[in-house]
């Protein structure tokens, strides 16, 4: 018996001698360059020493065994294969090649040697190509099972025969102990077993009966378009955009049939709608009017026996008409037979290509994107699956594409691919639908159609905040108009009030028609559209007083939001005398965040961070939209009080990252396509486009309405010293000047909401007894949002101060 041949590794590569006085980068570079080339000529060896035991191995079974037996003799070493030419040998690949087939088959293994070629062709191919021909770990850990199984299963067969080499001294031993413990047909039914086993793995055998499934009539090769009947109304997807494909196999597809019922994301029916951020709420609040016996029976808002109405002021207002809109396409289905079979066959080459087989593709056609739905057959990874986007996209030759992995709540695996004539989704099908008409949220916005063409309209003040951003063009502006726009068509001007933010000075210019009727601001602002940074800084801050102001109103009336304060004032169970008037929602609308943060950062952002925490009880929304979603604009802190997210599309992955904590966005098509995530959800919709044109129409519309005597006030903000320098004429100060001093000494507590409240006073007129008191020295300037600070500090002193006539 010959020693084991031991043979140095020639993938070992030598090591790099150090190059002096050369730069770190092109150390890199070569180092990269020989590890690539050791590694070509590793796997090159590695495929010629599987190709030469093969040959080796072949030889040595055809009949050569009989002659190269001789190294059975113990005398025989590695010199003598070396370098003894007197030995005789009948192996194809010389004395090399019968001393290893000898000690693969007949000292090892036997026949289950020849996977060793498999492993070793396997492992040279991958290091040399850079490409899998096959896992390399599944193969390794199958062929050792396979090794060991052949070679007990060749030992049996072979047993008591001259041909019981085929077994290898493994499996002569290994079944000799077999046949000891089980006997030689327990041993046999055994490694049938085993055999069998083996075969149902691997083959992925399965003995249930497969239906015939009848093909229905081939659907006609153009889509019918959607039926409308004067103004377009879009309700739920036809039945048309969806289609199903059955596989009889991996390279025999069957044709697509079309769905009466189209099992895709977001396709609701008749079913109930559930809570959340599209909750429809189908129970409408009613309380009892209930009289006040400590309210007077007749004041200036009428009897109590009748509810308030807010829109009396306005009664003559009118929505804007659909007509003002445009209708852009011709809302049908612009995806037909040949793309969506083209598409499902290049997807399915493309995954047969990598040994992944699938039972089914369900193809949802939507206004940019169809969404192919796949039923993987058992035992598939979805991570194989994941890892392929780059390769479908690359036969698909489409940019885009976009896999979920699996799709929430359903069983399958979604590939977004963009249609080739992608379908303009215009604001007035949209809005005409009757998701929209009908629905009952308190601030509806319609954001444009889903993937299954399906109108998307949700609740602002379930989101609370909208966060948008995208790079430059891809549709944040039309986004803000097509939001700003749906609760134009929906309330009233007494319902809700607008703070616009545009820093580049021409996004939100449209809407200054609306002044007097939408739009909200500070009394001292000449224009209700802020472009300046100073002012912004006033505006929020002037926001959080507003805030402040409405939780007092909250906390007075026992209530804990907006919803319930204003339906308790309609029932007329709040007194206005004593401060209480019907609360209308505020938005805040902010176009370019991003240029605010560059310009006054921490001012902008305390306060702004404040009221995305707090604002939502109250009726106060943000909506802030920006084109550099980098970390240092888009914080933590801010993200952390945005649970709503639009991303159009981006250039790279992280700033997806930045602004979804995920991709995807960067992965988008343009024009309009964003994802809007909520938390967990995340939802990917075609924007609805509205023209700059549409939008001039209808401000124009809304202006020459008769409107309010003058916009929404916010309270007075005046920054720390700015008030100082005021100069007050005392024979102009009013009636009740002296009253609210006493007042504000009493309570040593300088709040203007504290003269209001007490003295039943409006905050206008409030608000201007706190400048004169501020002008006499009896409080102190602003001080933010806290109360300003009481002078003096008791009644002795300030009825002294009176008396002496503020000297």
């Amino acid at each position: 018996m010959i020693p084991n041949l031991k043979k140095k590794n020639p993938t070992t590569a030598p090591k790099e001698k150090k190059v002096k006085k050369s730069s770190p980068s092109s150390k890199g570079k070569n180092k990269r360059n020989y590890s690539r080339q050791f590694g070509i000529i590793a796997g090159i060896l590695l495929m010629l020493v599987s190709v030469f035991l093969l040959l080796s191995f072949i030889s040595y079974c055809a009949g050569a065994w009989k002659s190269d037996d001789i190294f059975r003799d113990p005398n025989i070493g590695i010199r003598d294969v070396l370098f003894n030419n007197s030995l005789v040998i009948q192996n194809y690949m010389g004395r090399i090649g019968a001393a290893l087939a000898f000690i693969f088959i007949k000292r090892w293994f036997g026949l289950g040697s020849f996977l060793f070629v498999l492993v070793f062709f396997v492992a040279g191919f991958r290091l040399t190509f850079k490409r899998r021909l096959l896992p390399f770990g599944k193969t390794f850990f199958i062929s050792i099972i396979l090794i060991a199984i052949t070679s007990v299963s060749a030992g049996y067969i072979t047993s008591n025969t001259d041909y019981s080499f085929f077994g290898g001294l493994f499996g002569l031993l290994a079944n000799n102990w077999l046949e000891g413990l089980l006997g030689r047909l327990g041993a046999g039914l055994l490694l049938g077993f085993l055999v069998f086993s083996l075969l149902i793995l691997l083959l992925n055998i399965t003995f249930s009966r497969k239906k015939k499934v009848e093909l229905p009539e081939p659907v006609p090769d153009v889509i019918p378009p959607l039926e409308t009947s004067g103004e377009p109304v879009v309700e739920k997807p036809e039945a048309t955009s969806v289609f199903e494909f059955e596989m009889k196999n991996e390279e025999e597809p069957v044709r697509e049939e079309q769905k009466k019922e189209a099992p895709v994301a977001g396709k609701k029916g008749k079913t109930d709608e559930k809570e959340g951020f599209f909750t429809v709420e189908t129970k409408k609040e009613t309380e009892e009017t209930e009289q006040d016996d400590e309210e007077e029976a007749d004041n200036e808002y009428g009897s109590l026996k009748t509810l308030y109405d807010p829109t009396k002021e306005l009664s003559n207002y009118k929505l804007p008409p659909l007509d003002l809109l445009l209708n852009y396409g011709s809302n049908a289905v612009s995806v037909n037979k040949e793309e969506l079979e083209e598409n499902k066959n290049k997807i399915v080459k493309t995954l047969n290509n990598y040994s992944i087989s699938i039972d089914k593709i369900i193809a949802t056609i939507g206004p940019t994107v169809t969404l192919y739905e796949i039923v993987p057959a058992p035992g598939i990874r979805i991570s194989k699956i994941k890892n392929l986007e780059d390769d479908i996209a690359l036969s698909l030759s489409a940019y885009g594409i976009r896999i979920i992995a699996p799709i929430p709540g359903k069983g399958t695996i979604g590939i977004e691919v963009p249609n080739q004539n992608p379908e303009i989704v215009a604001m007035r099908s949209v809005l005409s639908s009757d998701k929209f008409q009908n629905s009952k949220y308190e601030l509806p916005i319609a954001l444009g159609k889903t993937i299954s063409n399906e109108t998307f309209v949700a609740d602002l003040t379930k989101f609370p905040h909208l966060l948008m951003a995208g790079a430059t063009g891809q549709g944040k502006s039309v986004g803000l108009n097509a939001i700003i726009t749906s609760i134009l068509y929906r309330k009233h001007p007494s319902e809700v009030k607008f703070v616009m933010v545009d820093p580049k000075k021409v996004e939100l210019s449209l809407f200054a028609k609306i002044e007097n009727h939408y739009l909200a601001k500070l009394p001292d602002f000449d224009e209700a559209i802020i472009t300046d940074t100073r002012k912004v800084v006033r505006v929020l801050n002037s926001m959080m007083i507003e805030m402040d102001n409405r939780y007092n109103l909250l906390k007075d009336a026992q209530v804990r939001n907006i919803k319930e304060y204003n339906t308790k004032f309609i029932a007329r169970k709040l007194n206005p005398e004593k401060g209480h008037q019907f609360l209308p929602y505020i938005v805040l609308v902010v176009d370019e965040f991003a240029d605010l943060i560059m310009t006054a950062g921490k001012e902008i952002e305390t306060p702004l961070t404040r009221l995305a925490q707090l604002s939502r009880a109250i009726g106060i929304h943000l909506i802030i939209a920006t084109q550099r979603p980098s970390v240092n604009i888009i914080t933590g802190t801010i993200k952390a009080n945005f649970p709503a997210r639009v991303a159009f599309r981006v250039i790279s992955k992280i700033d997806s990252r930045t602004i979804l904590d995920s991709g995807g966005a960067d992965q988008l098509v343009g024009r309009g396509d964003m994802l809007l995530s909520m938390g967990s959800d995340m939802i990917r919709l075609q924007c609805a486009f509205i023209d700059t044109g549409e939008i001039d129409t209808i401000t124009e519309f809304i202006g020459s309405q008769h409107g309010f005597p003058h916009p929404f006030h916010l309270p007075e903000y005046y920054e720390e010293g700015e008030g100082n320098g005021k100069e007050m004429d005392m024979e102009d100060r009013d009636d009740m000047f002296e009253e609210a001093a006493r007042l504000i000494v009493q309570y040593q507590q300088g709040s203007t909401s504290l003269i209001q409240r007490k003295m039943k006073l409006g905050y206008n007129r409030a608000g201007r007894i706190m400048d004169q008191l501020e002008a006499a020295g009896i409080v102190g300037p602003p001080d933010g949002s806290k109360p300003r600070e009481v002078k003096i500090r008791d009644m002795h002193t300030l009825e002294q101060f009176l008396k002496d006539g503020f000297l």
